[in-house]
């Protein structure tokens, strides 16, 4: 059984959790005793004998048996542990048939369930049609069709070359499974950051678990519809919930932990994991800045700024463009530009607009609200601020120089509004960056050459995009992940492979060629010839061997 999560890390973690809107869950269908409201329980992907939603309406004192088996604790976890791990080390998710099966069954899940997702996800974010099948079906097919084709690939070992020390001898570096595996994910793009990490853990020949966000609940319960009649159900599951549930989940041993959300809950995470020195990425998120030069084309970087903002989920993305950077004399040309382009994506009225989602839940909403509503900010509004707490709608907002002592300066704002920052000189936005925690990303628009050279050489971020925003996350030979606050380790492609993968170091020598060199009595003939031997001078070698 996993170890008792301390009491702090308990708290913190609930607290957390519950500041963002994670305390929403399925509700029990039935009523527990003494407690009137519908209380929070988590779905569990078992095999086709999983109890059936009929018993719920069946006499008390079936339902009491149903209770006591939904219970989802951490005695349920470690069972559900032991239980992928037995299968893990039958040796069936290693084989190449096997990963092959489950890659072939999600690419074909894709083509079938694309309107199931389509609807899942306007369900719980509005989020338009094209902008969902773009950011996360079709990244979804990309990523499982990059595995489909290379995966005999990844898993041919590298040769690596030996020393005349090791001679003869052979060597290579074996990608093995790590084992099992817990992918926590979250409810901005609660599809592709959920099925992402799984293409990439199955590739790996890992079991694994999934747990999705419960701010995303019809999305959350279609992954646990898709799992059962996609995947192998002995090997790949799906625990819904909420706090309890990810407590519990955090109590047991992994072989490998991914991460998406916050840096709050990325610091409970990770301590967690520690206790059983439990490997980690951490897809988190922070401040991404936009420096805007004022030798672009001003149109077209604008339309871009825009699509890595309010076109990208409303501001709701870990790699969205957080604030802007320009000089004061441009920052006028730059927010009428705005202004425009805005009004020619979303209409006059952008809180009436079907292409643009809605703010994901009512805690959020309230939480981005009182960023706009602080002294110091209300006044720096310069387009829109506009609320809809009934339909959970921000306008697209713009703000100008916000003092850097307001929370909206501090915190990652995660939703639609965009602070400007204004310097003297664009070379000025350097240290405006490096002042801070650093960046999932940076995005850069400039022509001049030598200040493109400056800001790779000179700013840490996750990922670095010159003249656009969030597409570098589409290049699949690029790795995706953070740098100290912003998260550790990567994924996507062929890097989710071998994040999930053990790179095993393997030597082959036979029994000819042995040289009592290595062995008693060290003579000086022996010392000289050895040190020659492992210095790698061949000069040396023939001296030693000469008696020189």
């Amino acid at each position: 059984m996993g170890f008792v999560l301390p009491t702090h890390l308990k708290t913190d973690l609930s607290s957390r959790l519950v500041g963002t809107g994670s305390a929403r869950a399925f509700s029990y269908r039935f009523q527990r005793k003494n407690h009137q409201a519908f209380l929070s329980f988590p779905k569990l992907v078992v095999s086709s004998a999983s109890f059936s939603q009929k018993c719920f309406a069946t006499v008390a004192p079936v339902v009491a048996e149903v209770e006591e088996k939904e219970t989802f604790d951490s005695e349920t976890a470690g069972l559900l542990v032991k239980e992928l791990r037995k299968s893990f080390n039958s040796g069936r998710t290693k084989s190449y048939e096997w990963r092959m099966l489950q890659l072939s069954n999600i690419a074909r899940m894709l083509d079938e369930k694309e309107k199931d997702i389509i609807e899942a996800l306007y369900k719980d974010l509005s989020k338009p049609e094209l902008e969902a099948f773009i950011s996360e079906i079709s990244t979804a097919k990309s990523s499982c069709k990059e595995a489909l084709e290379g995966l005999k690939q990844w898993m041919v070992p590298q040769k690596v070359k030996t020393s005349i020390s090791t001679y003869p001898s052979s060597a290579e570096i074996v990608s093995e499974p790590l084992g099992v595996v817990l992918v926590i994910s979250t409810w901005n793009f609660p599809f592709l950051l959920s099925i992402d990490p799984i293409i990439g853990a199955i590739s790996a020949g890992n079991a694994v678990v999934l747990k999705p966000s419960e701010i995303a609940p019809a999305t959350s319960s279609l992954l646990v519809q898709l799992v059962e009649e996609y995947l192998d159900s002995s090997a790949v599951k799906v625990v819904e919930g909420a706090i309890p549930e990810t407590t519990a989940l955090l109590e047991q041993r992994w072989d490998k932990i991914l991460y998406t959300g916050s840096a709050k809950v990325g610091r409970i995470v990770m301590a967690a994991a520690a206790k059983h020195l439990t490997p980690v990425i951490l897809e988190l998120g922070g401040k991404s800045p936009a420096v805007v030069d004022s030798d672009v084309d001003l149109q077209v970087a604008v339309r871009r700024i825009i699509a890595g903002k309010w076109a990208c989920n409303n501001g709701q993305a870990c790699i969205g463009v957080d604030y802007i950077i320009t000089t004061k004399d441009f920052a006028p040309k730059l927010i009428e530009a705005l202004k425009n382009e805005l009004e020619q994506f979303f209409g006059k009225d952008p809180m009436n607009s079907r292409d643009i989602s809605r703010i994901v839940s009512s805690t959020q909403f309230a939480r981005l609200v009182k960023l706009l509503e602080e002294d110091k900010v209300s006044d720096k509004i310069v387009l829109g601020g506009q609320t809809d707490e009934n339909q959970l709608k921000i306008a697209p907002t713009i703000l100008l120089d916000i003092p850097e002592d307001t929370q909206i300066m501090n915190e990652e704002i995660f939703g639609p509004l965009l602070p400007i920052v204004t310097v003297e000189k664009i070379e000025g936005s350097f240290d405006v960056i490096n002042s801070r925690p650093k960046p999932l990303a940076v995005y850069v628009f400039t022509n001049n050459e030598q200040l493109k050279k400056s800001f790779v050489e000179n700013i840490s971020s996750g990922g670095m995009l010159i003249n656009d925003t969030v597409l570098h996350v589409a290049v699949a030979g690029l790795p995706f992940g953070g740098v100290g606050e912003s998260g550790m380790g990567s994924y996507h492609g062929k890097f989710s492979f071998d994040g999930f993968s053990h790179k095993k170091s393997v030597l082959y020598r036979s029994f000819s060629g042995d040289s009592t060199l290595r062995y008693p009595p060290y003579t000086p003939e022996k010392q000289k010839l050895l040190k020659a031997v492992i210095s790698g001078n061949i000069f040396r070698i023939i001296m030693a061997l000469m008696g020189w």
